[in-house]
């Protein structure tokens, strides 16, 4: 990590939503007149992702050692005392300070722990910045933190109860980003489809989600990160159903395709219920793709179990699937529970990864011969409506949407040609 001794680098572990607040951190950062220094935005959704981050730290220490290192995010909220420990690091921020006004100036007497409780944060960050921008996609956080308690995660105490931002504030925020030429958005949060349950009235992420569609008219692409499968709602099906400018793609936390599984992990829907939603939606947006994420070994799973969720992967015709050997977090129900044996957990996800590339494989042949129209995410490489990732051949500006004819895939993604490009 070599830097100028100017420089401020921001570190990144973790979910999109982490990418979006460090590009808040660095804002900060910036008005405060940070210099030299390394700030670490950590995840705590597994151990090794602590481990990396702790990591991380000495690495920097050992390539910079004037620099100040500045740990924050959610495994610095949830253990600051750890972090605090580390010869190596001069500050840890909890996840509401990090982008606080202020929060990286000098103080009169050196502090070297400034985290509050996060529980007793009412107000998400969502309108500080324009959003987390790559070249072809910017990001807007809608909402943060989470009310549910799910037997295995610790993330609600590292982000606090779910609180959203308001929608008059996300609209006009949209509205900046398609000014800028953005041709595609994301909603963002920890979890989203909670969206409006905290404001007044109790709005809906499909009412949302119209809303921004009516009064954004310029705005050509839509989509959602990861939703909860037991929060649809009829609004956000309608959504789906009528507006083509909503990307058709779903990317849902199922965990698991066991009940018994699912029930002692305390998610709210069963595996029946999983194949109802992608039913209703297949039903009224048939080119829908979906894609999940699971946790392979959880405590008391034995083989049976999970062969459920194997199956569940081809019954629901799953495209893409994010796969988590169980680790346990310290503090959470889960971690008490009897354990899996680690040979086992890792086979586990082994042979659920192998599944998600069969599925993967049966989703890109379904795609053969057909004009999609591509996001271009960078020289030679789009992203489909339905989110299914693109190697073209031809010339595209990065940013625009080009027509791209399917010639064939390889496994992990298709094979296409540029036709014309889409005007912006």
């Amino acid at each position: 990590m070599s830097a100028k001794p100017s420089d401020v680098d921001i570190v990144t572990f973790g979910c999109r939503l982490n990418a979006y607040e460090s590009e808040v951190i660095r804002a900060r950062a910036a008005e405060d007149g940070l210099t030299d220094a390394v700030v670490f935005n950590t995840c705590a959704v597994t151990g090794e992702a602590v481990r990396q981050a702790r990591q991380a730290i000495r690495k920097a220490r050992r390539e910079r050692p004037r620099a100040k290192l500045i740990v924050t995010g959610c495994a610095a909220q949830i253990d600051p005392a750890a972090f605090a420990a580390m010869a190596e690091v001069d500050l840890v921020l909890g996840n509401a300070e990090k982008s606080q006004a202020g929060a990286y100036l000098p103080t009169p007497e050196p502090i070297r722990v400034r985290v509050n409780d996060i529980m007793s944060v009412r107000e998400t960050a969502g309108h500080l910045v324009d959003g987390l921008k790559d070249r072809a996609r910017a990001y807007v956080e809608v909402q943060n933190g989470c009310d549910h308690r799910c037997t295995f995660c610790i993330i609600p105490f590292g982000r606090g109860n779910s609180r959203s931002a308001a929608a008059g504030e996300v609209v006009a925020q949209v509205k900046r980003l398609a000014a800028q030429g953005y041709q595609e958005i994301v909603l963002t949060g920890v979890d989203v489809t909670s969206w409006g349950t905290d404001l007044p009235g109790q709005p809906t992420l499909g009412q949302l989600v119209a809303r921004i569609l009516k009064l954004v008219p310029e705005l050509p692409r839509l989509r959602l990160s990861s939703i909860d499968a037991a929060e649809i709602d009829a609004d956000l099906l309608r959504c789906l159903a009528k507006e083509p400018r909503l990307m058709p793609y779903l990317h849902l936390s199922l965990q698991a395709g066991d009940d018994m599984i699912l029930k002692r992990m305390k998610r709210r829907h069963s595996r029946a219920d999983a194949l109802k939603l992608v039913a209703e939606v297949r039903a009224v947006r048939p080119d829908t793709a979906f894609g999940a994420d699971f946790i392979a070994g959880f405590p008391t799973e034995t083989e049976a179990m999970f062969e459920n969720t194997v199956k569940l992967v081809e019954q629901a015709g799953l495209a893409f699937l994010h796969v988590f050997p169980y680790s346990p977090r310290p503090g959470t129900p889960a971690a008490r529970m009897p354990a899996v044996k680690g040979d086992i957990v890792k086979a586990r996800a082994a042979r659920l990864r192998a599944a998600g590339d069969a599925a993967l494989s049966r989703h890109l042949e379904r795609q053969a011969g057909r004009v999609l129209k591509g996001l271009i995410e960078r020289p030679g490489v789009a992203r489909a409506e339905d989110f299914t990732e693109i190697a073209f051949t031809g010339e595209a500006t990065v940013g625009g949407v080009a027509a791209l004819r399917v010639t064939g895939h390889d496994g992990k993604r298709l094979l296409a040609e540029t036709l014309v490009r889409e005007p912006a």
